[in-house]
């Protein structure tokens, strides 16, 4: 009875056995027949290593952008078959490729810099993964996933030659404007140099035919006056009038005639002072600081000021012209825009260099109006100043008055820079 009931018993664990590894096997044929369809449906390349270095494995996809057969493949060492060469044809040891480093030292990596070899002998660059594979802690090998990046390469190549011909072409334009800059200052030095050189011309000649006619007249003048007051006394009574009359518009031609010889001097001397020319800047530079002063007290402006250049060289004509010019132009902000009450003037000089500081308490001004393109004056002292290496700084704060600051090397070389320019 126990035995009848246990033969069954037996026959039916047998046939659960078999049913299980029937199950198993069906599975795993499932389970690699997914894996089949899963490699090869991606556009990627990929392949597989032993620890050997050959193939074990490699997808559709690989197989066509290696050139070669997939069955061919198989069982071949893939350094030697696709990764033999470096991208200029040298060889590339396989103990430094880094796919195999990846099941011999489990190491994984990405590398874009590479080439594989196409079994028609032509390479392509790649960008591949290599990933060691494990079993319960043990490599056992490498699966490595490849791209051909011949566009990317050739976009990334475009994209570097069209940024160095833009860079190429920026440069040009650079330096192009900034030889018309330099031209353009050039320009600028000549223009100021030649407006000098007429303005000393004009100032000669008025001085020389103006200025000696009218004192010519007013001797002329004179001596009329004195005849007609010396006859007058022997003449009869009834010319007296007429004498009188006369004498009377020679008094008054003679007051014109000073007023004109005055008018002259001025002329003259804001064309090109004389004293410039005779005894150097920083004669004239102090004649212009009395002047001033001189003019500010009348415009009920206190003048303080101070100049030490007694250590200072005599710059050349032409940096001189630039200083004195500058300053005038200092001076002139101040009594035209500042509605200054008080002004404080500093010129020190050395040997090495000149510091010039036109300092007033007006209304002031943002620093935008001094950077603006309408502001000639600025520009015309910076202008000066540049040719000779100055430079003009300039402080100014609403209400609370204007600072001008000019900085000048005494150095040859920017002591000749106007006079080649101008030349």
């Amino acid at each position: 009875m126990n035995e009848t009931l246990q033969r069954p018993a037996s026959r039916d664990l047998t046939g659960l056995y078999k049913g299980d590894l029937a199950r198993a096997v069906a599975d795993e044929a499932v389970w690699q027949r997914q894996l089949e369809l899963l490699l090869e449906s991606t556009g990627e390349g990929i392949f597989g290593i032993d620890l050997a270095g050959h193939c074990v494995f490699i997808n559709r996809a690989g197989a066509e952008l290696l050139g070669h057969e997939r069955d061919s493949v198989l069982g071949e060492n893939m350094h030697w078959l696709t990764h033999h060469s470096h991208a200029d044809g040298s060889r590339y040891a396989d103990r430094d490729c880094p796919i195999f480093n990846a099941f011999r030292r489990g190491d994984s990596c990405r590398i874009d810099t590479e080439v594989f070899w196409r079994g028609d002998g032509s390479s392509f660059p790649v960008e591949y993964s290599s990933y060691p594979i494990m079993d319960r802690g043990v490599v056992r090998g490498a699966v490595i996933t490849f791209v051909d990046i011949t566009e990317r390469k050739r976009a990334a190549d475009a994209l570097r030659e069209a940024k160095e011909q833009l860079e190429q072409r920026v440069a040009e334009r650079t330096h192009e404007l900034q030889t018309a800059l330099t031209q353009l200052r050039e320009l600028s030095a000549y223009t100021h140099a030649v407006r000098e050189d007429e303005r000393t011309r004009i100032a000669r000649e008025v001085h020389d035919e103006l200025g000696s006619l009218l004192v010519a007249l007013k001797m002329d003048v004179n001596w009329l006056d004195k005849r007609l007051s010396e006859q007058s006394n022997r003449e009869v009574h009834e010319a007296n009038a007429m004498r009188e009359t006369m004498r009377g518009k020679c008094k008054n031609m003679s007051r014109l005639i000073e007023t004109a010889v005055d008018n002259v001097g001025r002329i003259i001397t804001d064309l090109r002072p004389s004293i410039l020319d005779h005894q150097g800047l920083w004669a004239a530079l102090e004649w212009q600081v009395q002047e001033f002063a001189a003019s500010a007290e009348g415009a009920e402006l206190a003048c303080d000021w101070h100049m030490n250049t007694s250590q200072a060289p005599s710059p050349n004509d032409a940096m001189a012209i630039a200083v004195f010019r500058i300053f005038q132009e200092m001076l002139s902000n101040v009594g035209r825009h500042s509605r200054a009450t008080a002004v404080s003037i500093r010129i020190v000089a050395n040997d090495a260099s000149l510091a010039m500081s036109v300092a007033d308490n007006g209304i002031g001004a943002p620093a935008s109006a001094f950077e603006s393109n309408t502001a000639y004056g600025v520009m015309g002292m910076r202008e000066r100043a540049r040719p000779f290496g100055g430079t003009l700084a300039i402080e100014s704060e609403l209400g609370r008055g204007t600072t001008f600051r000019l900085t000048l090397p005494f150095t040859l070389t920017a002591q000749q820079s106007l006079i080649e320019v101008a030349a």
